[in-house]
């Protein structure tokens, strides 16, 4: 799966931004809905940070330092994944990737995802 994010962009603290993931696939049976899907985070000199997830069936987990003012979803339609993210605070600063695996239970457990986007940077200032 070919994932493609956008979105990213700089803000001011309390400010928010709307991150997108476009999946594509050349594979014979691909379906997006099966898959679950994840955002994570990587700061510079970090590691990477399991930031949101969902799982096929549309249940959502959440990091407890964005819980409350994150949100993820998916348009399965569109192939699509979106985070939408608010209150922003100087240290959500990081690139954001989004993720996918063929399983259809959602984890921010990093190693188990096996397609990734590029990602796209998001920087807060104060």
């Amino acid at each position: 799966v070919r994932l493609v994010e956008s979105g990213g962009g700089s803000v001011q603290a309390g400010g928010s931004l709307r991150l997108s993931c476009r999946a594509s696939s050349s594979t014979i049976g691909y379906t997006y809905g099966s898959y679950s899907l994840g955002w994570f985070r990587q700061a510079p000199g970090k590691g990477r940070e399991g930031v949101a997830a969902i799982g096929r069936d549309g249940t959502t987990v959440y990091a407890d330092s964005v819980k409350g003012r994150f949100t993820i979803s998916r348009d399965v339609a569109k192939a699509t994944s979106y985070l939408e993210m608010k209150n922003l605070k100087p240290e959500d600063t990081a690139t954001y990737l989004c993720a996918a695996r063929g399983t259809p239970l959602k984890t921010l457990e990093a190693r188990l995802y096996n397609s990734w986007g590029q990602g796209t940077q998001v920087i807060v200032s104060s």
